[in-house]
């Protein structure tokens, strides 16, 4: 069945170009004020995404978005913002109504088609996650009942399950990474020198006695989840080739948050935040803090960084050091490894980068096993 979209726009010229845009490919629904389109919105069968115009003739398109949130019907249907005024101050307010992305007038067709074809694969993870992993807890209570007759039966779904776990994560990573066509092997990457970090600390002191297994684990699988909430990052902004300019660094600051509260909201929708996601809500939300404190969104500072957020800020600083970007070459190994040195007891947590310095050499492995091209630094 083909995806459902609303556009909320009172101008003829640019409803025009969404229409020829999006028709081919989806059903589209009209309305050219706000109350219209706050009643199209609530209309069975539900938008799959909602295109929605900064200025309206009824109402301000941000009083409609608060609206939309508010209602448990339309909470979670995506909402892009349209507005010919794109600076960072109108784009952070809307982002943080809870819109996922802000598309500057006049629009580019093809521009517009591709993020929209992002954010309706978000919503189907988005959906998909919440409707396996009822499923799966439906299958997992069953087996449950029915436990003193069907132990084996029962070990083997819950083996399923914990699979579909680690699917479904790899999954929403990949939508993350399609945001940005230059990470290339940078979540594979990154979840691989994580797992080397766990598996290295797990016996030592002052862990072993008080992380249980299980929870390292967790770690290293949810490490790909870290930059989900670059989807909610414009592209001008995401996708610039050069150094960003201090506004654009602010937006482009609010990812960890934008992530955080993705996953949080898919555990609401699964009617449980004691899921899997929990290790990946803080890996997304605190991977750019910093030891000393200089770090984003909260400034934390020290062992007030969680664990897995402390592990996956060296393993991302690493892999982006050795990765090519159009606006930088890739840093050769042995300068990305002295760069982490530097950076031990200022960027890095010490202990973290004096496990790291004794398995460089598998970081460098592995950064070759999973090389996006040939030019990458030795």
């Amino acid at each position: 069945m083909e995806s459902l979209i609303l556009l909320v726009d009172d101008d003829p010229a640019v409803l025009s170009v969404l229409k020829d845009c999006l028709r081919p490919h989806y059903q589209v629904r009209i309305a050219t004020s706000g109350g219209k389109g706050m009643e199209l919105a609530r209309m069975h069968p539900l938008p799959d995404l909602i295109l929605l115009d900064v200025k309206l003739p009824d109402m301000h398109g941000y009083e409609v978005c608060i609206e939309l949130k508010q209602d448990s019907l339309t909470e979670a249907i995506p909402v892009m913002f349209l507005s010919s005024h794109s600076d960072a101050k109108n784009i952070t307010h809307g982002l943080e109504l809870g819109a996922v992305d802000f598309v500057s007038k006049p629009v580019t067709a093809p521009i517009l088609l591709a993020r929209v074809k992002t954010h309706l694969r978000l919503r189907e993870a988005h959906d998909l996650l919440r409707d396996q992993n009822a499923h799966l807890e439906q299958l997992v209570s069953k087996r449950t009942r029915d436990l003193e007759a069907r132990t084996t039966d029962l070990q083997a779904r819950t083996t399923e399950l914990q699979l579909s776990h680690d699917l479904t994560i790899l999954a929403l990573g990949s939508v993350a990474e399609t945001r940005d066509n230059e990470t290339g092997n940078h979540i594979h990457r990154t979840r691989a020198y994580v797992q080397v970090m766990t598996e290295r600390l797990a016996p030592l002191q002052p862990y072993r006695e008080n992380i249980p297994k299980e929870h390292w684990i967790m770690i290293w699988k949810s490490a790909p989840l870290h930059d989900i909430g670059k989807v909610g990052i414009p592209d001008h902004i995401l996708l610039k080739p050069g150094k960003l300019t201090t506004d654009e660094f602010q937006v482009m600051k609010r990812h960890p948050v934008i992530g955080r509260d993705a996953l949080r909201g898919a555990e609401i929708s699964m009617g449980s935040e004691n899921t899997f996601l929990g290790v990946a809500k803080e890996i997304t939300l605190a991977h750019h803090e910093r030891w000393d404190g200089a770090g984003y969104p909260q400034g934390l500072r020290g062992e007030s960084i969680p664990l897995s957020a402390r592990i996956m800020a060296l393993a991302d600083v690493y892999d982006a050091m050795i990765s090519k970007r159009v606006y930088k070459p890739a840093l050769p190994h042995a300068d990305a490894v002295d760069a982490i040195r530097d950076g031990r007891g200022g960027h890095f947590d010490p202990f973290l980068v004096d496990c790291f310095l004794e398995n460089a050499d598998e970081f460098r492995y592995i950064a070759s096993r999973f090389s996006d091209d040939t030019d990458k630094g030795e």
